[in-house]
């Protein structure tokens, strides 16, 4: 049971750390909307801001909108945690534990921006100078009001005006996908065993 612990909260740390440095590089050191081709035109980091949820999708509007978006994430996150947690006491397959890990570990990385980067972040423009970190005259916005901060861009191939793979992403989106992939590839039939049995155990 230690060793699945210390397993998932090092994969959780490992994510997040490597999420926010990312973020905090390219927010203090890029201009929305600017370009770094790391891999030719078919990889390349392009700044840019969500004010909403996955691939841009904002479902309520203004400031009450996003309180409730940033609410939803944490207590979404605050239950995968949990259930992590209920599996590791329950000795699930390690795989298992891997995968939620990697979703927990995103959920928690998009939630530090929504959280803290209103607050500690000068805005970011299309224009020069690039956001400063701890401004000496204030965040761009409110506790709970920050907007994610995306930057991966794949442009494997393009037909036409199809695009095969639109999104920006960063790395915490990164995860939850990986995550879910893991989860639904080659782990569905235990997760379904684990709720089966949660359920019996606590009727």
């Amino acid at each position: 049971m230690k060793k699945k612990a210390l397993i998932s909260v090092g994969i959780i740390f490992f994510i997040l750390i490597v999420d926010q440095i990312l973020k905090i590089w390219v927010k203090t050191n890029m201009t929305l909307g600017e370009e770094i081709n790391i891999f030719g035109d078919w990889f390349k980091l392009h700044f840019i801001e969500n004010e909403g949820m996955a691939f841009g999708f904002v479902f309520f509007q203004g400031y009450f909108g996003k309180l409730l978006l940033t609410t939803f994430r944490l207590i979404a996150s605050g239950f995968i945690v949990w259930i992590i947690y209920k599996m590791i006491k329950t000795y699930v397959s390690t795989g298992l534990i891997v995968s939620m890990s990697l979703i927990c570990a995103g959920a928690i990385g998009n939630i530090v921006d929504c959280v803290f980067y209103g607050k500690i972040f000068s805005i970011s423009n299309y224009y020069l100078p690039t956001a400063e970190l701890f401004p000496t005259s204030g965040g761009y916005a409110p506790f709970l009001q920050g907007k994610v901060v995306d930057m991966l861009q794949l442009d494997l191939f393009t037909i036409g005006s199809f695009n095969f793979f639109p999104a920006i992403f960063n790395i915490a989106d990164a995860s939850i996908t990986v995550g879910l992939f893991i989860l639904i590839a080659f782990f569905y039939k235990p997760l379904s065993a684990f709720v089966t049995s949660f359920e019996k155990r606590n009727v």
